[in-house]
């Protein structure tokens, strides 16, 4: 550059000059900026994060890009976490997810096409056991404990680094403070039920066992009596069979089962979260119970919790979705055994499968469907009411004769010798008129197996949940009206029934007991699904269109006279 005063430009110094007065140019800026310029305004890191304030601040990433930058605070020197906490939010064609950095747990897990009974996308996650009400102090789903030892940080409480791929289907989280290092994974499919989920604890060069839990209770928190359907479950591929626990199984502390399971995890009666071990590797479940004080409940509610484990570090499918047969199908054949159909599940299946199809191809409603089938089964079962009817006139016929023996053997004693005389002389009147005493009972013997059929279907069929029919606004559950209408129309035919059906051989102090009976079935029903009391109700109007048939056509043949009556047996007296 050119000197002003007209003379020529000085020689810059040499190298070894420059450098140590520019280092002392650096460290001279460096000690000034201290005291004559602000930092720029920003997060103070003397200050520690309230947790209030902290639980209020969401951030809804639009980008995979921006929600890394907002997570990636700058941590200090060999650590990695992040000084506030934050939320993500995961959206597919079937769920959405909220996350949070505190604890790389889970605050919200919504199926978008399933609804609750308000009508709103269902949450699965319980949400009164994470309320300041609740009395509980339960971690968030997905949070960590670990096995058999404490870790040196809370897992749950410390605040994660957090990020997010470019397409939003997958988040990871990490943190490290120079000793114990965890990281979470989750990877999910834009149109599946299953994802991928990955967890790791290392405190110093070892690795620690862990399980990923999901507590405080799962599935639709609004079903009725939601508490009571839920439970763990594991599938032992030996034995072939899907195993249950309860709440009242952990009641005296967590429970831990472990083996080669096909899966484990958790349900309620319509939905399932479930894991499926990588590589054929050991799965280890544990069962919690959490009592969790719920509005209007005078006491806690014990609600199932769940801790899965596969080993070191966990690998896993996870499921978590409706149990629809077609679902579970798609995403892993083996999934289909989560589906109980029960003791009598040859007929269960079966009628499933016979009332969808109805509903299909017919009535177009589930309600309906159940009408229809239930007609097919009772004038399928008629040749049996029929012979039973028959059985019944007869021991009518012989009720004089069946009379005159009772009063002969009157009184007798039950642990008299010959009271055994009296029934002999029963059972070869019975034989000569070819009677069963029991052929009565045959019906309704007939019918047990197809209830407990109906009960399992309506109970874990996703299909028939919120099923409308009429008044009734879901066939799975009890009537929502103040009083149900179909449990009283059932006692209502069971009279009708009763009273039309011949009640041979029986006293009358026991007739008019039996009148109770009714009742006892309007108690029974009333808090059972509607679909149930429906189908019920169905076959009482059935029998009473065929007993009037009956009656109409077959009226009673008049009674045999009655064979002249033997001496009446008298007590010896012992002298």
């Amino acid at each position: 550059m050119p000197n002003t005063a007209g003379g020529t430009t000085p020689q810059p110094p040499s190298l070894e000059k420059r450098l140590p007065i520019a280092l002392a140019l650096m460290m001279l800026v460096l000690l000034a900026s201290q005291y004559f310029f602000k930092p720029a305004p920003g997060p103070k890191p003397a200050k520690p994060v309230d947790d209030k304030i902290a639980s209020q601040v969401t951030t809804k990433p639009t980008t995979g890009a921006t929600a890394q930058a907002a997570a990636s605070e700058a941590p200090a020197t060999g650590q990695i976490g992040a000084s506030k906490e934050i939320t993500a939010e995961i959206d597919t064609a079937v769920y959405h997810i909220v996350f949070t950095n505190r604890g790389a747990a889970v605050k919200s897990w919504v199926l978008k096409d399933y609804k609750d009974t308000s009508g709103k996308p269902l949450q699965l996650i319980n949400e009164q056991a994470f309320s300041s009400q609740s009395g509980a102090h339960i971690p968030l789903p997905f949070s960590i404990e670990a096995k058999d030892r404490k870790l040196s940080v809370d897992p749950d409480a410390v605040l994660y680094q957090q990020k997010i791929s470019p397409d939003g289907t997958s988040i990871e989280y990490e943190y490290s403070d120079g000793k114990t290092t965890i990281r979470k994974s989750f990877q999910f499919s834009k149109n599946s039920y299953l994802s991928e989920v990955r967890s790791t604890v290392r405190e110093g060069s070892s690795l620690v066992p862990h399980y990923l839990l999901w507590r405080g209770g799962f599935g639709d928190p609004k079903a009725f009596r939601a508490a009571s359907t839920e439970n763990t479950i594991r599938y032992d591929a030996s034995a072939g069979k899907l195993i249950t626990k309860t709440v009242k199984d952990a009641k005296n502390g967590p429970i831990t089962d472990s083996g080669n399971y096909t899966f484990a995890g958790q349900q309620d009666n319509f939905f399932a979260e479930v894991a499926l071990p990588r590589d054929g590797s050991s799965l280890e479940i544990r069962t919690f119970s959490d009592d969790i004080k719920v509005p209007g409940e005078e006491k806690p509610v014990q609600y199932v919790g769940t801790g899965i484990s596969t080993g070191e570090q966990n690998e896993m499918s996870l499921f978590v979705g409706p149990k629809d047969i077609e679902i579970l199908k798609s995403v892993n054949p083996k999934l289909t055994q989560i589906i109980d159909w029960g003791f009598f599940g040859i007929l269960a299946k079966p009628i499933f499968a016979w009332l969808n199809w109805t509903k299909e191809h017919w009535t177009n409603n589930y309600g309906w469907g159940i009408v229809v089938v239930t007609l097919i089964i009772n004038i399928a079962l008629f040749p049996l009411r029929l012979t039973s009817l028959k059985s019944a006139r007869k021991m009518q016929r012989l009720q004089p004769q069946i009379k005159a023996i009772n009063d002969r053997y009157k009184n007798v004693k039950l642990n008299d010798p010959r009271k055994a005389e009296q029934n002999q002389e029963v059972m070869a009147l019975y034989k000569q008129e070819g009677v069963n005493p029991v052929g009565g009972c045959l019906p309704m013997l007939i019918q047990m197996p197809f209830l407990y059929a109906f009960y399992r279907v309506l109970s874990i069929a996703i299909e028939l949940r919120h099923a409308p029919w009429l008044w009734v606004t879901d066939l799975s559950a009890p009537e929502t009206l103040p009083i149900h209408l179909l449990p009283i129309i059932l006692v209502v035919t069971q009279f009708m029934t009763q009273k039309m059906t011949p009640a041979a051989g029986v006293d009358p102090n026991q007739q008019r007991m039996m009148l109770f009976m009714p009742i006892m079935f309007g108690f029974m029903f009333y808090s059972l699904s509607s679909g149930l009391v429906l189908y019920y109700l169905t076959s009482n109007l059935v029998g009473v269109t065929q007993q009037l048939i009956i009656n109409r056509f077959m009226p009673t043949a008049p009674a045999p006279a009655v064979s002249p009556a033997k001496a009446p047996v008298k007590k010896t007296s012992k002298k």
